[in-house]
């Protein structure tokens, strides 16, 4: 079935930009790809990686074999320069004040999935200035569930040396790596009592298999918050929160409790 150009997501221009871009993307950078071949070759998937730099979108969508969609900051909407091309290469804006406003991006993003595409959405919500990965958003989870899709973790490293926080272009001749992780399947997480504690169980080990990948150090609140705590509690080398624990190893009884105790 033949979609009009009206619809949200990546068409005709990313594709085409892709063909031609690609290749000389990957000679002015080095750039590492290991776990490509996990990655479907159509159908529905969303793809969440951390997010170190600006450059990490375009890194993704000229070493993806497919065209993929993004979510965006609403801010590029305003300016001449960014409002017309990104939308035209697959962005999708999200006003981050949240309510009615982030729900119709989902909803756009929803539509992406649903014609059988790719979908990336950063679950940290915005960049780390710290380098460090925050707690995951559960927009990724949710629409996972919806559509029932998998959830690619996806582990990116080195592109904040490329071009760091505030740098206006990136550094050639740098390197860089993408790891894509294994599949997080929706259904492993049907079932498991109230819907908000599985869409967070879910992005918690998302979170922890990005960790797994780029070895950042993980902090349980969110980007761009303060903690609620003089300090947060460290994670375990092996283990992300609570929460990533609860649904393989722990009796269905217990493991609710512990998700309680962790929160949302």
């Amino acid at each position: 079935m033949r979609h009009m150009s009206t619809s949200p997501g990546a068409g005709a221009l990313q594709r085409r930009t892709r063909k031609v871009l690609s290749p000389a993307v990957t000679r002015l950078w080095d750039i590492e790809l290991t776990g490509y071949d996990r990655l479907p070759t159509d159908g529905p998937a969303i793809l969440c990686p951390n997010h170190i730099s600006f450059f990490d979108s375009a890194i993704l969508t000229f070493t993806m074999p497919r065209n993929i969609s993004f979510v965006g900051k609403a801010d590029y909407m305003d300016s001449w320069k960014t409002k017309f091309i990104f939308p035209a290469m697959g962005m999708i804006p999200i006003d981050r004040s949240g309510g009615d406003k982030s729900t119709a991006a989902l909803d756009a993003a929803r539509d992406v999935l649903e014609r059988g595409e790719l979908f990336g959405i950063y679950p940290e919500g915005t960049r780390s200035r710290n380098g460090k990965l925050h707690k995951g958003r559960t927009g990724a989870a949710r629409l996972a569930m919806q559509v029932g899709c998998p959830i690619y973790p996806v582990g990116i490293v080195g592109t904040d040396e490329i071009q760091p926080p505030g740098a206006r272009a990136p550094k050639l001749r740098k390197s860089c790596a993408v790891h894509i992780g294994r599949p997080i399947k929706p259904e492993r997480y049907a079932n498991r009592g109230a819907e908000h504690l599985a869409w967070r169980s879910m992005m918690d080990e998302v979170m922890y298999e990005i960790r797994e990948m780029t070895g950042q150090e993980y902090v349980h609140h969110y980007a761009g918050e303060e903690p609620g705590q003089p300090a947060d509690p460290v994670v375990p080398a092996r283990i992300a929160t609570v929460t990533d624990i609860s649904p393989i190893a722990l009796p269905e009884g217990a493991a609710r409790k512990l998700v309680a105790v962790a929160g949302s």
